[in-house]
């Protein structure tokens, strides 16, 4: 149950946050896509946050 509701908490962030994301849209302008993701996953607060969660649910394993 755990797994599940982490899951639906990771996409729920997503959902409000990271679609239409103007940050992640410059930065693939000016970076690229590699660019941006790396943006949005080392400094990003919801991508920090994102990245918890997927820690969470490597160990919850």
């Amino acid at each position: 149950m755990e797994r599940k509701k982490l899951i639906e908490e990771a996409d729920g962030l997503m959902k409000d946050y990271c679609n239409d994301c103007f940050l992640y849209r410059q930065n693939k302008i000016e970076y690229g896509k590699r660019g941006a993701h790396r943006f949005c996953i080392s400094q990003c607060t919801v991508g920090n946050k994102l990245r918890g969660y997927g820690e969470k649910l490597s160990g919850a394993k």
